[in-house]
């Protein structure tokens, strides 16, 4: 039986140590894809005497300018956090998260967003997951070490394996870029019509990506809502100068 597809994206994280621990935990559940955003810490001794046999997944670490264009290839990106949900978007529990695997499909690609040490993610960074998973920390000492965190996602996620996709499963599903690339198109289209004249531009926007990438889109779900913004370009346009008709 062909493993889940899952990645880990590591953000900024401060302890080389940490590194090691990260890649020996991706490599005991089998997760071969292991990504850093900067600015992080280097790999050094510490680190390799932490990787304990996962050398190889440390040397092939992939480090990437910001979290967007670390997740942009994947269809499903799940954030981590220990806050409790506060908003419109997705929240899960580590109960739910074999159900909302079994909704995405055996065959989608899957990233775990991992916060740095001393903070976690920001509301900007979470905003652009398709799901943020709440683990239930004590919240007296609320942040867990990052490998440790990991190990406990990848534990449950993997319990969620099938052997083939769930009845249902909507095909294809839209890569992060694809959906970043119909809230962009939509963004023009809203400030168009006027919508951001009451000012707070970034945190409509921030409010529209939470309604679009609150859970994970098909391929033709993004499609469609890049065209319906597209229309609605064309149409203002039309209306500024009837002679493009």
């Amino acid at each position: 039986m062909a493993l889940r597809k899952l990645s880990a994206v590591l953000v900024r994280t401060h302890t080389p140590g940490n590194l090691g621990s990260a890649a020996r935990v991706a490599k005991n559940f089998g997760v071969s894809d292991l990504r850093l955003v900067e600015p992080a810490a280097a790999p050094d001794e510490d680190s390799l005497r932490l990787a304990s046999g996962a050398d190889d997944l440390l040397a092939r670490l992939r480090r990437f300018p910001d979290l967007t264009s670390s997740v942009a290839d994947f269809d499903a990106v799940v954030a981590t956090s220990s806050l409790r949900g506060r908003d419109e978007q997705r929240f899960l529990t580590l109960a739910e998260l074999p159900g909302f695997l079994a909704e995405l499909g055996q065959d989608a690609r899957t990233a775990f967003v991992f916060g740095p040490e001393r903070s976690g993610l920001t509301e900007e960074e979470r905003s652009r997951a398709s799901a943020c998973l709440r683990l239930p920390s004590h919240p007296d000492f609320p942040t867990l070490n990052v490998s440790h965190a990991m190990a406990a996602v990848l534990a449950v996620a993997r319990m969620s394996e099938e052997p083939e996709a769930p009845a249902g499963d909507p095909g294809e599903w839209a890569a992060a870029r694809d959906v970043e690339g119909a809230i962009e198109h939509w963004d023009r289209a809203l400030d168009a019509i006027g919508f951001y004249d009451t000012g707070h531009r970034d945190r409509s926007l921030r409010a529209w990506r939470k309604i679009v990438a609150g859970r994970p889109l098909s391929a033709r779900e993004a499609a469609i809502l890049r065209g319906v913004a597209n229309r609605v370009m064309v149409a203002l346009r039309l209306r500024k100068d009837p002679s493009l008709r």
